[in-house]
């Protein structure tokens, strides 16, 4: 588009601003190609819309979409709310590019209980077949399944799935089966149990999916104690194991107080391109649905706009009309939508800390699934993730780790590992016995051990150089490399260093100069990913100085006499016990062992003073 053509087209979408409503609508982006690409609500519409373009600030998601808009629509509605429930239909129906994606590729499971002549309760997955009344959906599936098992329990509904009309069951059509032989079903279909009563139980069993378990438990207390008061002993007997099993139920299930009725609860956890949401419905301390899902990022959307858009996405869906809705902060929804509460603690923050749980468990198992399917895309992620949060120029495909070990100076060595997008790369694994440093200086032995690596890359060009070199310790090690690496071989590779605490933890990862401490999750999965480099590194360097000090303390005076090899040695430490006894052994128990000439050689090389 020229200067011409967009200075037409600037004044064209001016006009249609400047002529909005200062009324709550939606209003709609239309692209190039004549498709929407944007759908977004107002309390204002032309407050709202003149902001994307006379702001002088605009921000990532106004400077990418503007420059795409061709033309305006818009939508008047009477309420701000009318508004919320618009938008969210509009990009169902359109799926616009700029708006987020909900992701609903998995379906949970339902409960249906049908409205037939003798109605059946299972479990579904299809909530579109008419003709039912549906509970749920349930993520969490066993208690799903706790619940019909309760309701087949206590109530028997019939579990063949024969549809059943008032003609045939009235004309003797269908006979006793096996499920009322084995008390599974009271046979309904036959009269052995009437239809009020089975209609009776099929309301119960609606109760308890509702979340009323508490209501139900009283009507049964009352009809046990009138039975009771009647002498109706048996009878009252098998009201109690009902209201038992119930209670049981109740305790297993029930999450907050019971005193909280009708509570919708909703948290949120994002990622760079990711968000995903939770939603609890609460009935009477009982959690009746509960439900997580996922929204693709496309612009630079906020935490409180995504949750806006999900309450609304969740509670429109499955019908909720909750007063009150439980969140992390505050969202922007309309006054008199529903009241909105940000609890600090009781038994609403334990609800709300229980959203959070879920949505870290359903972004945990997303990940877990996804990192099977293309085990390569984990790493990415992750090199991704150290890119950033070290402002990287490029993602560390290439990293190294040299780490110390020495006691007291003795023995000194030093190790450099390295990984390769996140995994070992052992036949690049160096060992480094120290050479110029004597006595215990960390500092000196780093320097020698990166200077003769880095001088060897650098010189041979064989070996790519690392995207990123990690010290195993704190700001001094940095230093050091830092100094060998720019000051002497003007070689620029980012350094970062990994701190331990006093019980060898690793505590923080490090960064820059001066290093500054990396905002890291001690249970994040990057930082797990760091830690187990770090321990490989020592493991390595610990392993070679452990090598090096038991070749050391094994080596004996037999070692320097020739003619003694080692299954010589091994035959005299076997025989005698030790070194010691060897050497204080006399020439006759030298010659039983090795025969007289060879144990007259060794006597007289253990021995040169003596005749």
């Amino acid at each position: 588009m020229n200067k011409e053509e967009r200075s037409k087209l600037n004044e064209y979408l001016k006009g249609i601003v400047n002529n909005l409503p200062e009324s709550p609508g939606c209003y709609q982006y239309i692209g190039e190609t004549g498709k929407v690409i944007y759908v977004g609500k107002a309390k204002n519409l032309k407050r709202r819309v003149s902001s994307y373009f006379t702001n002088p600030r605009q921000t990532y998601k106004t400077s990418h979409l503007v420059p795409k808009i061709r033309d305006i629509r818009y939508v008047v509605v009477k309420t701000e709310e009318d508004a919320l429930l618009l938008e969210n239909n509009l990009i169902k129906k359109y799926k616009p590019h700029y708006n987020v994606l909900l992701k609903d590729d998995k379906t949970y499971p339902s409960i249906a209980v049908t409205n037939e002549y003798l109605p059946r309760i299972f479990k579904t997955r299809n909530r579109k077949a008419r003709g039912a009344t549906y509970f749920g959906p349930y993520s969490h599936v066993p208690t799903m399944y706790a619940l019909l098992d309760l309701c087949r329990k206590l109530y028997r509904p019939r579990p063949c799935q024969k549809i059943m009309s008032q003609e045939g069951v009235e004309g003797g059509k269908f006979d006793v089966c096996l499920e009322y032989h084995i008390h599974n079903c009271g046979a309904p279909c036959c009269g052995k149990q009437s239809r009020e009563d089975y209609l009776q139980a099929i309301e119960a069993c609606k109760d308890i999916l509702r979340g009323n378990t508490a209501e139900l438990q009283r009507k049964l207390r009352a009809k046990m104690t009138l039975l009771a008061e009647e002498m109706r002993f048996e009878e009252a007997e098998l009201l109690k194991r009902q209201y038992l099993m119930i209670d049981s139920y109740r305790a297993k299930s029930e999450v907050v107080s019971s005193t909280i009725h009708n509570i919708d609860a909703f948290n949120i956890e994002s990622e760079e391109k990711t968000a995903y949401i939770n939603y609890l419905h609460v009935v009477n301390g009982c959690i009746t649905q509960a439900f997580t899902f996922e929204f693709k990022k496309r612009l630079d959307e906020t935490d409180e706009e995504l949750l806006a858009l999900g309450i609304v996405e969740m509670r429109t869906r499955y019908g909720s009309q909750t007063k009150e809705i439980v969140v992390p902060f505050q969202v922007d929804l309309p006054e008199d939508y529903a009241v909105q509460t940000i609890p600090q603690k009781g038994d609403k923050r334990k609800l709300l800390e229980l959203a959070k749980l879920n949505v870290k468990q359903y972004r945990f198992d997303r990940l877990k699934q996804a990192d099977k399917l293309n085990p390569e895309q984990k790493s990415v992620r992750l090199m991704k993730e150290i890119q950033r949060d070290l402002s990287l120029p490029s993602m560390p495909l290439r990293i190294e780790l040299f780490d110390n070990s020495n006691i007291q100076g003795e023995d000194a060595v030093a190790a450099c590992v390295v990984f390769e997008k996140l995994k070992p790369c052992k036949k690049d694994y160096r060992k480094y016995i120290i050479k110029t440093v004597v006595g215990p200086d960390d500092y000196a032995s780093m320097k020698e051990v990166v200077r003769r690596r880095y001088t060897r890359l650098r010189d041979e060009g064989t070996t790519p150089l690392p995207d990123l070199i990690i010290a195993d310790g704190g700001r001094g090690q940095m230093e050091v490399i830092r100094q060998v690496m720019e000051d002497e071989l003007q070689l620029h590779i980012p350094i970062a260093g990994l701190a331990k605490d006093d019980h060898h933890r690793t505590r923080e990862l490090l960064y820059g100069f001066p290093p500054q401490a990396v905002g890291m999750k001690a249970d994040s999965q990057l930082f797990r990913v760091l830690t187990q480099m770090q321990d490989e590194v020592h493991r390595f360097a610990i392993t070679f100085h452990r090598q090096k000090r038991s070749r050391r303390q094994t080596r004996s005076v037999l070692d320097n006499i020739k003619g003694i090899g080692e299954k010589t040695k091994e035959l005299l430490i076997n025989r005698l016990g030790s070194v010691k006894r060897v050497q204080e052994a006399s020439l006759q128990q030298l010659q039983i062992i090795l025969g007289i000439q060879r144990g007259l050689k060794l006597f007289e090389a253990l021995h040169p003073s003596k005749p």
